[in-house]
């Protein structure tokens, strides 16, 4: 019986996962997020880098992003399953190679560029 539920789980996980492009840190992404303020609702965006990825491919993964505006730098961590996330698009991909971003908190300006990764 508890095969069955984890398999169930996991479908819904892949089905979750589906509706998502996939992305990787480093990659620039636009969240747009449901908010509720009292009896409305509505869709805020938030873009920026993805500074890491957390628990991959498991049910409480999560992602970091990351975004300066001026000289104010704001981190928020969004869960994959919760329904609050309308749609995620991704702008542009990063040239990295560390999994955890977490060099780009100590530096600001052009020291902080990701360079863009080529398609082919």
């Amino acid at each position: 019986m508890s095969t069955e539920l984890l398999n169930v789980v996991a479908e819904e996980y892949k089905d979750i996962k589906a509706k998502y492009p996939s992305f990787s840190p480093g990659d620039t992404v636009n969240v747009h997020y449901k908010i509720k303020e009292g009896n409305k609702e509505r869709v805020q965006q938030f873009q920026g880098t993805v500074m890491q990825i957390r628990n991959q491919n498991s049910n409480g993964e999560t992602f970091t992003v990351r975004k300066v505006s001026g000289d104010i730098a704001v981190e928020r961590i969004f869960p994959i399953l919760t329904p609050n996330i309308e749609k995620i698009e991704v702008l542009r991909k990063g040239k990295v190679r560390r999994a955890k971003l977490y060099y780009l908190r100590g530096r600001k300006g052009k020291a902080a560029r990701i360079k863009e990764k080529l398609r082919k």
